[in-house]
């Protein structure tokens, strides 16, 4: 609901797709149009005929823990896929994808250069904790690394918070240590909305000092990803 209000606040038409139907009335209020779909048992081409003639779609959903590992793969996994076929059935321009995936998503066997000892600890840590969860992510996005019909950039969190947003944050390249709230993810997605340059980037992004809107801008400037399939 954060991603739709700063969406809708500056201006942008939105429809939000959504699993439990008696979210329809807080989206409704929030200034989008709400419909009801199950990643889970409706089909590639509803999906599809939703996303048709829409220039971006944001892809946040999760199984958030309820129904354990399974629910990951179904949800995380293979309902991300669907929306990647989803987008790929489109006749005619295609919008982009703006994927919400999590910081250290990668193949446990690729160290990244940038980790320092710190950052292997607490890698170990996210993934004893949320080890399934982490799989599926990383499944999903590396099957969007291979897709080549429409665009895509992925966000890479840290460990989020509901505290107040602060507009800035440590972005590429992250440390894995910090915290970053939603309302700081939520402004990073929506900025994303105008930086179709950002195609084919994963971008790692957690609690810093750097103005997210100049963070943003200097990762994509220098095309550097976070994410190696």
């Amino acid at each position: 609901m954060r991603l739709t209000r700063l969406l809708v606040a500056r201006g942008d038409t939105v429809v939000s797709v959504f699993r439990n139907g008696w979210q329809a009335q807080a989206v409704s209020r929030a200034g989008a149009t709400p419909i009801v779909l199950n990643l889970e048992e409706d089909g590639v081409e509803t999906f599809a005929a939703v996303f048709a003639g829409k220039d971006v779609v944001y892809f946040c959903a999760g199984a958030e823990g309820h129904g354990g590992p399974t629910r990951y793969r179904t949800v995380d996994y293979a309902g991300a896929r669907k929306v990647f076929d989803a987008l790929e059935l489109i006749r005619g321009p295609k919008p982009r994808l703006i994927m919400l995936s999590a910081i250290d998503v990668r193949d446990r066997d690729k160290i990244p250069a940038h980790y320092t000892p710190k950052d292997l600890q607490h890698s170990d840590h996210l993934w004893t904790a949320m080890g399934a969860f982490l799989q599926a992510k990383y499944d999903a996005d590396r099957d969007l690394a291979r897709r080549r019909s429409f665009k895509w950039t992925i966000l890479r969190p840290g460990w989020l918070t509901d505290a107040e947003s602060t507009g800035r944050a440590a972005v590429g390249k992250a440390p894995l240590g910090a915290t970053i709230s939603r309302d700081d993810v939520a402004r990073a997605l929506a900025l994303l909305a105008d930086r179709p340059e950002a195609d084919g980037l994963g971008i790692d992004i957690n609690g810093g000092e750097e103005k997210i809107e100049d963070g943003l801008a200097r990762v994509i400037r220098r095309r550097a990803s976070d994410f190696d399939p």
